[in-house]
């Protein structure tokens, strides 16, 4: 019962957060509601009982893509061009 209610809690977190991401009007505020739903998503694999999938959403998804989505909106924003 608990399981369900936190399942169920974790999937309306995520599709919030994915729909802030998307109705957001700030590019960085939608970035990271891009990387809060990818965290929200490992912790619902940790709570399905898969940890390898959990931490590799986490890394992966929530903080490698995260970062790399901040790293090229500065590049973009000052003009480099290397």
């Amino acid at each position: 019962m608990i399981l369900t209610a936190m399942t169920l809690f974790l999937c309306a977190a995520m599709i919030g957060a994915a729909l802030f991401a998307v109705l957001g009007r700030s590019l960085p505020i939608a970035i990271l509601a891009a990387g809060l739903v990818s965290l929200v998503a490992s912790i619902l694999f940790l709570v399905m009982a898969a940890p390898d999938v959990a931490m590799t959403e986490a890394a992966i998804g929530s903080g490698l893509t995260t970062f790399l989505f901040f790293f090229v909106l500065g590049r973009v924003r000052r003009g480099e061009n290397d």
